[in-house]
């Protein structure tokens, strides 16, 4: 069942592509590029934005972003605005990542996570979303985490911060279904990214970024609110989270050990 509209043809669809850099946010914008999308790309260093675009100079923005900074949004999008007359689908790609566990406790670093995570995604919003309720269309698409979905090892703030973008997401979608807008959770298991690069234990279904591309592709054009993948793995979370806690905290303390 489609909770969103489909996305059937992505020629012409505006696109802004926010953490383009590296990972799945730069496998995505390749994507979209080679469907014939106008797409924006954003992250704070553009060398690697710069190079994409210039495969595809008629169809490409490149903006630099700090999606920590309110300020660097509104004006990032309207430069969007001005060139495009507006915007189609917002995809929010960005995101910091620290393992960590409650005796390695680092509040720097998890302002940081705070701030990228969600405070990033609630700025984007804060952006594009009032012309997008002018027009009645468009779509707002979020990557938060299988993470979310309850406390894992490793995962002290990482994990919240894409429990609050679920939440977020959820929240967004009941009050804009009405008004023609689309909003999606992407909840990816591990990709091979810059970011997991840092995990120093074994990571199950391991994708590379051009493969959650394709599956997150696959479910904005399906009209899909939730994003999960690969299946394999997911399920086997979504179904951990519904055990009652002394079974899930059991099964977590075993995976906490080999990790």
């Amino acid at each position: 069942m489609s909770l969103n509209p489909v996305v059937a043809d992505w020629q012409k669809q505006r696109v802004w592509v926010v953490g383009a850099s590296s990972g799945i946010g730069h496998a995505l914008a390749q994507l979209l590029l080679q469907k014939g999308a106008m797409v924006a790309t954003s992250a704070r260093k553009t060398g690697a934005l710069v190079e994409l675009a210039s495969l595809y100079p008629e169809q490409s923005l490149v903006l630099a972003l700090d999606v920590a900074n309110e300020a660097e949004w509104q004006s990032a999008y309207q430069t969007i605005a001005g060139h495009w007359q507006g915007l189609d689908h917002l995809i929010f790609c960005a995101a910091d990542y620290q393992p960590m566990r409650a005796w390695e406790l680092d509040t720097g670093k998890a302002a940081n996570m705070v701030n990228t995570n969600l405070m990033g995604i609630i700025y984007g919003v804060g952006a594009v979303l009032p012309d997008m309720l002018q027009r009645k269309q468009g779509g707002i698409r979020m990557i938060a985490s299988v993470a979310g979905y309850m406390g894992l090892p490793k995962s002290l703030i990482y994990g919240p911060t894409k429990a609050a973008m679920i939440n977020f997401a959820e929240a967004l979608y009941l009050d804009l279904h009405d008004k023609g807008i689309g909003v999606s959770v992407i909840n990816p298991g591990f990709v091979d990214t810059p970011l997991t690069k840092t995990n120093d234990f074994a990571m199950p279904a391991l994708l590379t970024p051009s493969e959650a591309a394709s599956a997150i592709m696959q479910g904005i054009e399906a009209g899909q609110f939730e994003i999960h993948f690969p299946k394999r793995f997911t399920r086997w979370l979504r179904l951990i989270r519904r055990l009652p806690y002394p079974i899930r905290f059991r099964i977590l303390a075993e995976v906490a050990k080999k990790s």
